[in-house]
């Protein structure tokens, strides 16, 4: 294990969900000097804002974790956005980080690179072998090509990038607006929602059949300081939990921990998504010895619990917004 102790590290989207779990993950190691770049003062999609952030923070590692995202609706509503920002992030990112000639750089890819009928679970030497599932493929395909991105430049620059995929995050902070919310949020809110209203029925998209992994955020912010201080190989990483769940299953098992007695209504009109999602996480533990830690009940009732601390403040900013 390298000491990262007395570098001056960068967090990109670390304000975001994500980020704000990585960055207190990077001071509970002792890492103090850490930046976090708010998209308020620097727009990674524009390239002089990033040589601006670069020549003004000085960083010697990177951990570049901003993304636009969302659930399926946003994901069909804006893929050109997705695409476009997405791509035009990290493109700007890895290059200012080459031309400082960074200590490192950690990048955050997406299971959304994925092929759509990859076999289960996911293996890393999968990656290229189909096109991913339509509603997400512009966000996955943009991801995906960073790390292209990072290996060349490791190649021909000797640029020390790695890149680690997450499979489905969830957990305290993420975002519960239903507009742009992913599953376990967004069916969180609902649940909530129709118990305090007194609501019998609540409606989910899709049939309930797909499967996902879900990984509890703490435990993948744990995943990629782990990556950044002992991996340094040009092969991608999974980070997962390294187990599926049906969406049915999900659904009732969330309407039980939040207390909701009723009945569930599945919106066959709308898209499932790709239908299973699990991945092989083996080549994580074997390369940085990262096994998820955080069981799935207990990261869903913290999850449920900070909602319900926490829903007041997220309505009064809807509102404001709205």
């Amino acid at each position: 294990m390298q000491s990262y102790a007395h570098e001056r590290v960068l967090v990109t989207g670390g304000a975001g969900f994500l980020g704000r779990h990585v960055v207190s993950e990077l001071k509970r190691r002792g890492i103090a000097d850490v930046i976090v770049a708010r998209s308020r003062d620097y727009d990674l999609t524009h390239e002089d804002a990033v040589l601006r952030l670069f020549d003004e923070a000085k960083p010697t590692v990177v951990m570049h974790l901003a993304a636009k995202v969302g659930g399926i609706g946003a994901n069909r509503k804006h893929p050109g956005s997705f695409f476009r920002d997405n791509m035009a992030m990290g493109l700007h990112v890895l290059e200012a980080a080459r031309r400082h000639a960074l200590r490192k750089v950690v990048v955050a890819g997406t299971i959304c690179a994925y092929p759509k009928f990859a076999p289960i679970p996911f293996r890393e030497d999968d990656l290229w072998n189909g096109y991913p599932e339509e509603t997400n493929a512009p966000y996955g395909i943009a991801k995906k090509a960073l790390l292209v991105m990072a290996q060349s430049y490791r190649q021909e620059f000797d640029s020390n990038f790695v890149v680690v995929f997450p499979v489905n995050l969830y957990g305290p902070w993420d975002n519960f607006d239903l507009e742009d919310s992913h599953v376990i949020p967004a069916m969180i809110r609902k649940f909530e929602e129709a118990r305090i209203e007194g609501n019998a029925e609540v409606t989910l998209w899709g049939d309930g059949s797909p499967t996902r992994e879900f990984l509890y955020v703490t435990d993948a912010a744990r995943g990629l300081v782990d990556a950044l201080e002992t991996y340094d190989d040009p092969d991608p990483v999974n980070l997962g939990a390294g187990f599926e769940i049906a969406m049915k299953d999900l659904a009732m098992t969330i309407q039980r921990l939040v207390g909701h007695e009723g009945t569930l209504r599945w919106d066959t009109s709308r898209p499932n998504g790709q239908p299973r999602r699990m991945l092989d996480v083996s080549r994580a533990k074997e390369r940085f010895g990262f096994v998820a830690t955080t069981t799935f009940e207990d990261g869903l009732r913290e999850t449920i619990h900070w909602w319900r601390e926490h829903r007041h403040e997220v309505l009064a900013r809807e509102a404001t917004r709205g």
